[in-house]
């Protein structure tokens, strides 16, 4: 599997929000930086994942030893998860906006939340 740039990705998104005008919005800027943060911890955790394994043992008082999934691997998926919903909110936050754009009235608060008026 090809390692995906992630900084070329981002800026990707950034240029599609530009082409829709939405790439000064309020609630694109900190769900997009929400996700970029998401995306971080993932690569964190992957990596902790990696190196430790999908297994750990936790060893009781009397030596007794039990094998469980490593606890990275639930928050993984969480963060996943979380992850995806955040695409989904910047997807409907661009579609929502372009298409509102494209319309000749525009909406009030439409016009206040994509920055355009103050």
């Amino acid at each position: 599997m090809s390692k995906i740039d992630l900084n070329e990705q981002a800026k990707e998104i950034l240029n599609i929000a530009e082409r829709h005008g939405v790439e000064s919005n309020f609630f694109f800027l900190t769900t997009f930086k929400r996700y970029q943060v998401q995306i971080g911890i993932l690569n964190d955790l992957e990596q902790t994942i990696k190196e430790a394994g999908i297994l750990v043992i936790k060893e009781y008082v009397k030596g007794r030893k039990n094998v469980y999934s490593h606890p990275a691997i639930q928050d993984y998926n969480r963060t996943t998860d979380s992850a995806n919903k955040t695409v989904v909110t910047l997807m409907k936050i661009i579609t929502v906006l372009r298409d509102r754009k494209e319309n000749d009235e525009p909406d009030p608060l439409l016009e206040i939340l994509s920055g355009k008026k103050v």
